[in-house]
């Protein structure tokens, strides 16, 4: 179950607003008296966030199940969904796996693959090394413009907090699950009426990761704030606001009967100046294409366990050296080393990562130590438990073969886990 609450009247439609990594339910405050107004508002915060019990879920589609489960536990079965970031990621996936449940969808800062795999792996590896601090000091520039963050120094040191108390194991599993989210393929899967909603000056999902969702969703419109970084609901509430009111207002046809239509024009109170938001309908564009076909089962499995452990640079660049001459030894190695023993539930990866550190320094071939050391704190291997492995090594493999591996274990760690300037 996630933690919730209720806001409106009991006998309304119910709307789920979704949050984004790193904040509450608290990050939508600011619209929910004008929309309780006209529907039953369900607020959830992700395991971990604001107080939530930390179970960590490393998938979004596990954080969709658990959100399902909590709301069929109140008894809503239908409802519209809004969301922010990993937040629109959940109502997505909704709209994909359960489309019967979800009335009409609203994806903010969303995107339908979030950056790179390893950007958000390597994030991971961050927050396990050095605590959430380094995520929570950089979260500004992330989340609003500039001249909001200059202008509103209170606002922003209270979504700052938002990420010091956070759980750092369920921040990391957040990670996890974006890193894993890619459904550009299944966009046009998505039959809900869709607003697809961004800040036009947000550098983390911005326009061009918003006019893809609706290039691929059928029924999907673009809507772009204008003054509005991430967290546009935060820094242009009276904007965001409005564009929710009317589309939920006119695509929930088949509950619109139940649902108020609201006034036009809603007013907004300082310390926010109304802006008023640009919509549009993006032009098409080219889905990306499906990923290649005619490779076996194991091979499949294997790079994408390739990926997920050494990251999709190493791989590629790996793979883009590949010749006539090579790539029949890339393709045993996919699929014996990843698609059969790495992929083995015998011992999670952290294990095997134990392993392999210990066996590339006993057999000598340190030239492949540094990767394995990236891999092993991609896996969830700390600083301290690599030095751990080292030291046995150095006990049964011999103190020279150790102390190089110390040298390059020292340099690819503080590589790793020094936090971006």
């Amino acid at each position: 179950m996630l933690q919730y609450r209720f806001d409106g009247p009991e006998d309304a439609p119910v709307l789920v607003i979704g949050p984004s990594l790193g904040t509450t339910w608290h990050m939508w405050d600011r619209q929910i008296p004008e929309l309780s107004q006209h529907w039953r508002i369900f607020r959830y915060d992700l395991p971990g966030h604001g107080g939530a019990p930390a179970y960590p879920a490393a998938a979004v589609t596990d954080l969709a199940d658990r959100l399902l489960a909590t709301l069929e536990s109140v008894g809503v079965q239908r409802f519209g969904y809004a969301g922010c970031s990993i937040g629109g990621a959940v109502g997505a996936d909704l709209a994909l796996r359960h489309p019967h449940r979800v009335a009409a969808l609203a994806l903010v800062a969303a995107s339908p693959r979030f950056g790179t795999a390893d950007e958000f792996r390597q994030r991971g590896v961050i927050v396990r090394s050095n605590g959430l601090e380094p995520i929570a000091r950089t979260s500004p520039e992330r989340w609003f413009t500039p001249g909001f963050a200059a202008a509103q120094p209170a606002i922003v040191e209270w979504a700052v907090q938002m990420v010091r108390t956070t759980d750092p194991g369920c921040y990391i599993a957040s990670c996890e699950a974006l890193a894993a989210f890619d459904i550009r393929t299944e966009l046009p899967r998505i039959g809900v009426p869709t607003l697809v909603l961004v800040g036009a000056e947000d550098k983390v999902t911005g326009p061009a990761e918003a006019r893809t969702l609706v290039a691929g969703i059928p029924d999907a419109r673009l809507a772009l704030v204008p003054g509005a970084s991430h967290l546009a609901p935060v820094e242009q509430p009276a904007a965001v606001t409005d564009l929710l009111l009317m589309h939920f207002s006119t695509a929930w046809q088949d509950t619109q009967a139940s649902i108020p239509v609201p006034p036009p024009s809603p007013g907004f109170s300082a310390p926010f100046a109304p802006v008023v938001p640009v919509a549009e309908i993006a032009a098409a564009a080219d889905l990306p294409d499906a990923s290649p076909t005619g490779r076996s089962d194991r091979y499949d499995r294997g790079m994408k366990v390739r990926r997920e452990v050494l990251g999709d640079a190493h791989v590629d660049a790996a793979t883009a050296a590949s010749d006539g001459f090579t790539d029949d030894f890339q393709n045993l190695l996919t699929r014996y080393a990843w698609g059969e023993i790495w992929s083995r539930e015998g011992l999670d990866r952290r294990s095997r990562s134990c392993v392999s550190l210990t066996a590339v320094v006993a057999s000598g071939h340190l030239g492949g130590l540094a990767q394995h050391v990236r891999a092993a704190l991609r896996n969830g291997l700390t600083p301290v438990e690599i030095k751990e492995v080292l030291l046995q090594t150095a006990v049964y493999c011999g103190i020279p073969a150790a102390g190089a591996a110390f040298e390059i274990a020292q340099s690819v760690i503080q590589e790793e886990t020094t936090p971006p300037a």
